[in-house]
């Protein structure tokens, strides 16, 4: 895992519930623009998603969710992600 200073706390649901709930050292993403990063004290940001959501455990460890539609909320190291609207 990261230093305790990297971490972002991630969140991400869908209607039927929580996906992942957990810390990560980076969350990678896909908006209408491209691909983009978070990483921790990324400033307040918000955008809708498509594709994929990738977060990043740590350097050699990562989970993938699909994302149809969705929307992805950063706000200090605060990461939630809504799938699906």
């Amino acid at each position: 895992m990261a230093n305790a200073d990297e971490i972002l706390h991630v969140v991400i649901r869908e209607r039927e519930g929580v996906l992942f709930e957990g810390d990560a050292w980076a969350i990678s993403s896909v908006n209408d623009v491209g691909p983009f990063d978070i990483l921790a004290y990324h400033s307040n940001f918000v955008s809708p998603l498509n594709e994929k959501v990738v977060v990043h455990i740590d350097r050699s460890t990562h989970k993938e969710f699909e994302v149809n539609k969705g929307v992805m909320r950063v706000e200090e190291n605060r990461v939630e992600v809504f799938v699906g609207i």
